[in-house]
């Protein structure tokens, strides 16, 4: 089947059906390709104006007047707003629509990039940074309008892979911009030159949305989705689990250059050569992460995933008490790179789980597809914006840890048992019970139970 051509005035799509491999073939695919390509790129520059702060820190020497913990609470502020942002810019995709809420979305970047601009120099308020801070929180929420959006265009068997691009293009937005200032740093500019730089991007993104993306009319005006899928104790589990992977991931974006600046006496510049490493490989693995949870489940690659990042966790602790900057950077971009590879397996397992709950509940055919769509994408807002406060909690520790001991060990110890509880919560809800198991169980009680090993 052919879909109609999209409006081309409004760009809504009435009719859209992904499972028909037929309608996939002929029409889906290229359409949600191009939806996902510009998705991509809105999304990153949303990603590199939410952790601009990492990066303006590392500028703000001690003219600026900024004690570490009052560096450590700024980021923490901004990450809490990227957080909080998330579940309303869920819900903005059924009100306005994805390709309409990326342009707007897209543009208002603008605001805080152009703010920190104007206020970024010595003798600025530690309050007038803070404010500043809050509205960059806002390019936090990209992500999870992006997300819902891109997972209504793709079929469940091609989610893993997608939904992986589709964030690991945004995440490499903190790389990026870290790299780039690194750029500026070493050729003796100021952070108003990377400022600078970002807003002709916004604009063009924003620009790129409108010309090439399209609505779904499927996921219009569902905000109910969001009250549903808080009520399924599954959207709490997997919040938990992705606080564990995407936390680290934003958290450690965050805290990296000014551990090693505060722990291991680096200076700024030689920070920057090594704070963008472990954020680019945890973005570029993310899209690993899903295509293995394709392949292999999202329940084991998350359940393993967790293995390694105790370990790496454990070498960063020793590391840290061993004051060893090789090892200690070594562990910490192994870190980085899994908690890439678990933010893809675990959103990975989201749709799969509520598409298991709705042929559980009876549901088949299309009315199936139609409940689990509408559940997962509604939840990975609210997965999304648990995940994004796993980034506070961390900076949080951080800064309480050097306050308390002058470094950052015992927050690492805290989040290894983190950790733990993530793998331990992993096998018991989602491998505990094998999928043969659970349909002999299904079977002897007749009553709907499923073995979610394939999520």
């Amino acid at each position: 089947m052919t879909a109609p051509a999209p409006n081309r005035r409004s760009r809504w799509i009435e009719h859209w059906d992904p499972e028909d491999e037929g309608f996939w073939r002929e029409t889906g695919q290229k359409v949600a390709h191009r939806n996902l390509w510009f998705s991509v790129l809105s999304e990153h520059v949303g990603f590199s104006v939410w952790t601009l702060w990492s990066v303006l820190v590392l500028f703000m020497g001690p003219e600026y007047g900024l004690s570490p913990a009052d560096k450590f609470l700024l980021t923490s502020t901004v990450t809490l707003v990227g957080a909080v942002v998330r579940v309303p810019y869920t819900f903005a995709v059924a009100v306005f629509g994805g390709r309409n809420w990326t342009i707007i979305s897209a543009g208002l970047l603008l605001v805080p990039t152009v703010a920190a601009l104007v206020v970024m120099e010595p003798g600025t308020s530690f309050s007038t940074f803070l404010l500043v801070g809050l509205l960059a929180g806002i390019g936090g929420g990209n992500f999870a309008s992006s997300m819902t959006n891109i997972n209504a265009f793709f079929p469940l068997r091609r989610k893993g892979w997608a939904l992986g691009l589709n964030a690991g293009g945004g995440n490499i937005g903190v790389p990026v911009i870290q790299l780039v200032a690194l750029a500026i740093i070493g050729a003796g500019g100021g952070p108003r030159v990377l400022l600078g730089i970002y807003v002709p991007l916004i604009v063009v993104a924003a620009g790129l949305a409108a010309v090439f993306m399209d609505n779904l009319a499927s996921v219009r005006n569902d905000t109910g989705a969001a009250r549903d899928a808080a009520k399924e104790g599954h959207t709490w589990v997997m919040a938990f689990l992705y606080t564990g992977t995407f936390g680290s991931f934003i958290g450690y974006s965050f805290a990296f250059g000014q551990v090693l600046t505060n722990q291991f006496g680096r200076t700024p510049l030689q920070a920057a050569y090594l704070t963008f490493i472990g954020p680019l490989l945890g973005s570029l693995a993310r899209p690993v992460g899903g295509r293995l949870a394709d392949r292999y489940g999202g329940a084991r690659i998350t359940l393993w995933n967790y293995v390694g990042m105790a370990a790496a966790t454990t070498v960063l602790v020793a590391a840290g008490m061993h004051r060893s900057l090789p090892l200690f950077a070594g562990a910490f971009v192994v870190l980085f790179a899994l908690s890439g590879l678990g933010n893809g397996s675990t959103y990975k397992m989201i749709p799969g789980i509520f598409q298991a709950k709705a042929l559980a509940r009876g549901l088949v055919g299309e009315d199936a597809v139609r409940c689990g769509r509408r559940l997962s994408g509604a939840a990975m807002g609210l997965i999304g914006a648990v995940g994004a406060l796993g980034g506070v909690g961390i900076n949080l520790a951080l800064r309480q840890s050097f306050l308390s001991y002058g470094s950052g060990t015992g927050a690492f110890v805290a989040f290894l048992a983190y950790y733990a509880a993530c793998f331990a919560l992993t096998w018991a809800v989602y491998l505990r019970h094998p999928a043969g198991e659970a349909r002999a169980a299904t079977a002897a009680r007749d009553e709907p139970r499923l073995g979610y090993a394939e999520v």
